[in-house]
C-alpha cells in the first residue's frame, strides 16, 4: 500500500472528496451518502477509565456496489478512519473482517458487498473521572464502486458517558461482538510460504485438516502486488496436509522477504474458514529449478511481468551470469584486451603445455580477484544503506578520470609508445609481450575493468537476483559471472586443439598489437565524453592536460633508455613525477567540479524528457501511456541501444503516432529515484527499458529485452495499444 501510485491516487480522491457535493457530514452517530448508510458502534453505553474499547464503523452498502479491503486489488483504495480523540486516548489498527473477491473484466478486487463492520480497539484514558464524558470523531473517507467508483467521505461522533470501573451499564450494539467473533483467527496450522520462478506455494499441515476438509482456497496477501489478484488459486489436498499455488503479482516478495495475510478455505458444504496468517518469510522452493525462467524469458521480451528478476532460483542465476559472462567478451572494451592475450599466446606458442596453462590460470584469477573485490565493495555500501548497483563505481568521476588515463596508457603501449614491465603489473606491453604470470593476471584485473561499464544479455536477471541475495549467495554469482568472462582465454590456454585453429605467428601480429591500441584510445575518448556529462566542460580540459602529461613522460621515459645512468634515472624520475601529476592534478580538479555540466539537459527537438519519479506519477494518474529508458553515458550497451532501436525514425514516429511519453532516467551520476525504480524490477544497473500502456491504476509494464532492435521496440508499441484499448474497455 505504499506504492508511489497508489499514495497520488489516495491524495486525489481526498481532494475530490472535500469538493464534490453531496457528501455527507454529520456531527451524529450516522450519516448517508447516496452509496452508503455510515454509522459509529459502540459495545457499551458508557466506558470505564483505563479500558480497551472496539468501536465498530458499519457501512450498509446498496444493492451491486462494494468498499475495499486492506489490499484493495488491481484497483480501488481502502477505507480511511481519522480519529480525533480525547488526550490521552489512543486508537489502534483497522481490524479487518475477511474479504470478497470483485471481478470486472480484467480487474480483480477484494472488498465488502452489502455490510460491513470494520472494528477499531480504542484504549481509553485511566485519569478520566467518572460523570465525565469521552467524546470522538471519526472523519471516514471510502471509495465505492460499481461499473463506476464513487469516494464518498463522513463524519461521525460519539459521546459515551464514563463511569467508575465495576458499575453496570447497559449493552451497546450486538454487532461488535459478532464481528468479533467472525474476523479471521490466527492459523491452527502450521504455515508455510515458498517461492518459485514464477509463483509462491503456500503449505498448511495438521490434523485439523481431515475435520475441515476444504475444496476451495484463496489467500489474500495483505500488500498489493505479491500476489496476482485474479489468478485462479488451485488448492491440492493430502489428508491433513495442503497446498496453495499462488501466481505471483506485479512486486513479488524476494526470497526472506515476509508476507501475511489471509487464508480463506471453503469446505465441502460452502461453509468459508477465515485465518490470519502471521508475516512468514519466503523461502526458496526445494526443487524448483525446472521452474526458472528459460533463456527467452530472462532475456525478457515484452510483456514480461516486473520482478521475474527475483524469481530465480541459486543454479538458474548462476548459469546465467555465466552465459552473461561469456557474452561480455564481445563488448567493445573487452575484446581488444582478450584478442591481445590470444596474441601473446600465440607469440609463445612453442612454450611448455603446462606454462601455458598456468598462464590461463593467472589470468582467470585475475578475473575472479577482481569480481571478488567488486562483489565486496558492493556488499560494504549496501550495508551502509548505499542503493547501488552493477557499474556503480563509473558513477564517480575521479574513477572514471583513472580508468580514461588507464586506457590511453595501455593504447601508448600498444603503439610501442610506452613500456611497462612485469613489474609494474604487466599493463601495456607486458599484455602482450611479457609471459609472466603477473602479467597475465593483471590482464584479468585489466579486463574486469573495462567490463563494468557494459551489460550483456542474461546479466540483468543473475544481477537483480544476487543483489537481494545474502552475502555467499551474491559471491557465488559475481564469481560465476568473471568465470564466464575468463572462460575463453581459459578454454584457449587448456585447448591445444583450439590453439591450432589460430593463425600461424608472423609479421601480421605486430601490426595487429598497434591496430587494438585505438580501441584503447577510443575508449579514452569515450571515458572523457562521460566525465564531461558527470563533472561539467570543465573535467575535459583536466583529463586532456593529465594524458598530455603521461604522453611526455612515455616519451621522456622512451628518450632515457640507452642514456648514462644518471640521465637515466633523472629521466624516469622526471617521467614519473610527470604522471603522479597528472593523477593528483586529475583527482583535484574533478573533485572540485561538483555539479554537472552547466546547462540543463537540452531536449529541444528530442522526443523524450528527463525522468522524475514525481513527472512519472503525474503520467500514470492522468492514464497516459510511458516509455521508461533507464540509461548511463558510461553503458555501452545503452547508447548502443539508444543509436540502433530508440533513435530509429520508425521508433520515434510510432512513440509520437501512439502518443507515448518517452522518459529517459540518466543514471550517469548516483539518482536514489532511478535507484529505487531499478530496485522495483529486480534490477542493479542499467540498461532497463519499461513500457506502460494507457489507462488509470496498477498497470504491469512490459519490461524489453536489454538489446533493443526497431523491430522489437515496434513490437512493444503495438502491443502497448492493444493493452491499453483492453483496459479502457474493461472500465467502459
Amino acid at each position: 500500500m505504499n506504492q508511489p501510485h497508489r499514495a497520488l491516487s489516495t491524495a486525489l480522491l481526498a481532494g475530490l472528496c472535500a469538493s464534490l457535493p453531496g457528501l455527507a457530514s454529520a456531527a451524529g452517530a450516522s450519516a448517508d451518502t447516496p452509496h452508503v448508510k455510515a454509522a459509529l458502534l459502540a459495545p457499551f453505553s458508557a466506558v470505564q477509565p483505563g479500558e480497551t474499547i472496539r468501536l465498530g464503523l458499519q457501512q450498509r452498502i446498496i444493492p451491486h456496489w462494494h468498499t475495499y479491503w486492506l489490499n484493495p486489488g488491481d484497483s480501488g483504495l481502502p477505507t480511511r478512519i481519522e480519529w480525533s480523540l480525547p488526550a490521552g486516548a489512543s486508537a489502534g489498527p483497522i481490524e479487518w473482517p475477511a474479504p470478497r473477491r470483485f471481478a470486472t473484466g480484467p480487474v480483480s478486487n477484494y472488498g465488502y458487498a452489502d455490510q460491513v463492520i470494520l472494528l477499531t480497539p480504542i484504549q481509553v484514558p485511566a485519569d478520566l473521572k467518572p460523570g465525565s464524558h469521552f467524546t470522538v470523531q471519526a472523519s471516514v473517507d471510502w471509495l465505492v464502486c460499481n461499473e463506476v467508483c464513487i469516494p464518498e467521505q463522513v463524519v461521525l461522533s460519539l459521546d459515551l458517558p464514563v463511569v467508575a470501573a465495576g458499575v453496570p451499564r447497559q449493552p451497546g450494539s450486538p454487532l461488535i461482538e459478532q464481528t468479533r467473533a467472525a474476523l479471521p483467527r490466527p492459523s491452527p496450522l502450521p504455515v508455510t510460504l515458498e517461492k518459485g520462478a514464477r509463483s509462491l506455494r503456500l503449505g498448511a499441515e495438521g490434523p485439523a485438516l481431515a475435520a475441515l476438509k476444504p475444496v476451495e482456497g484463496w489467500f489474500y496477501a495483505a500488500e498489493w502486488g505479491k500476489t496476482h489478484h485474479g489468478a485462479p488459486q488451485a488448492l491440492k489436498r493430502d489428508g491433513d496436509r495442503l497446498s496453495l499455488e499462488i501466481q505471483a503479482g506485479e512486486a513479488p516478495p524476494a526470497i526472506g522477504e515476509k508476507v501475511e495475510g489471509v487464508l480463506s478455505l471453503t469446505d465441502a458444504d460452502g461453509r468459508r474458514h477465515d485465518f490470519q496468517i502471521a508475516p512468514q518469510a519466503i523461502a526458496a522452493a526445494p526443487g524448483s529449478l525446472d521452474e526458472a525462467p528459460t533463456a527467452a524469458a530472462a532475456a525478457m521480451p515484452a510483456g514480461t511481468a516486473p520482478g521475474a528478476d527475483d524469481s530465480l532460483q541459486l543454479g538458474a542465476a548462476l548459469l546465467f551470469a555465466l552465459l552473461g559472462g561469456l557474452i561480455l567478451n564481445l563488448m567493445p572494451c573487452v575484446f581488444p584486451v582478450l584478442s591481445i592475450k590470444a596474441l601473446s599466446l600465440l607469440r609463445h606458442a612453442g612454450q611448455a603445455p603446462g606454462h601455458t596453462r598456468l598462464q590461463g590460470l593467472a589470468y582467470t584469477a585475475g578475473v575472479l580477484a577482481s569480481f571478488g573485490v567488486l562483489a565486496g565493495v558492493l556488499l560494504a555500501l549496501k550495508a551502509g544503506g548505499s542503493e547501488v548497483g552493477w557499474g556503480f563505481q563509473f558513477q564517480s568521476p575521479v574513477f572514471v578520470l583513472a580508468v580514461a588515463y588507464l586506457m590511453f596508457a595501455v593504447g601508448l603501449s600498444l603503439s610501442g609508445v610506452l613500456n611497462f614491465g612485469a613489474s609494474a603489473a604487466g599493463l601495456g606491453g607486458g599484455l602482450a609481450d611479457k609471459p609472466g604470470y603477473a602479467g597475465s593476471f593483471f590482464t584479468g584485473v585489466l579486463a574486469t575493468v573495462v567490463a563494468t561499464p557494459c551489460t550483456a544479455p542474461f546479466m540483468g536477471a543473475a544481477l537483480g537476483f544476487a543483489l537481494s541475495q545474502p552475502a555467499p549467495v551474491l559471491l557465488a554469482v559475481f564469481l560465476s559471472l568473471g568465470l564466464g568472462l575468463a572462460l575463453p582465454y581459459l578454454l584457449l590456454s587448456f585447448w591445444p586443439a583450439l590453439q591450432r585453429l589460430l593463425p600461424r605467428p608472423g609479421a601480421w601480429m605486430e601490426r595487429l598489437k598497434e591496430a587494438l591500441a585505438f580501441p584503447m584510445y577510443g575508449a579514452a575518448v569515450w571515458l572523457v565524453w562521460v566525465l564531461a556529462q558527470q563533472a561539467g566542460p570543465n573535467a575535459i580540459a583536466i583529463a586532456l592536460g593529465g594524458m598530455l602529461a603521461i604522453a611526455f613522460a612515455a616519451w621522456l621515459a622512451g628518450h632515457s633508455h640507452g642514456a648514462r645512468p644518471l640521465a637515466r634515472h633523472s629521466g624516469r624520475g622526471v617521467a614519473a613525477l610527470s604522471v603522479l601529476a597528472a593523477l593528483a592534478g586529475g583527482y583535484l580538479g574533478v573533485s572540485g567540479e561538483t555539479a554537472r555540466a552547466a546547462s540543463a539537459p537540452q531536449t529541444a527537438g528530442k522526443i523524450w524528457e528527463p525522468y522524475s519519479q514525481a513527472r512519472f506519477d503525474a503520467l500514470r494518474a492522468e492514464g497516459k501511456p510511458v516509455f521508461i529508458n533507464f540509461t548511463a553515458a558510461w553503458c555501452i550497451t545503452c547508447l548502443a541501444n539508444e543509436k540502433v532501436a530508440l533513435s530509429a525514425p520508425q521508433v520515434e514516429a510510432a512513440f509520437r503516432q501512439a502518443g507515448i511519453t518517452y522518459l529517459k532516467g540518466d543514471w550517469t551520476n548516483q539518482d536514489p529515484e532511478i535507484s529505487a525504480h531499478l530496485a522495483r524490477f529486480g534490477r542493479s544497473g542499467v540498461p532497463l527499458y519499461l513500457l506502460y500502456p494507457g489507462g488509470k491504476g496498477d498497470v504491469a509494464p512490459a519490461v524489453l529485452p536489454q538489446l533493443l532492435t526497431p523491430a522489437t521496440v515496434l513490437g512493444a508499441i503495438d502491443t502497448a495499444t492493444v493493452r491499453s484499448l483492453s483496459l479502457s474497455l474493461a472500465k467502459e
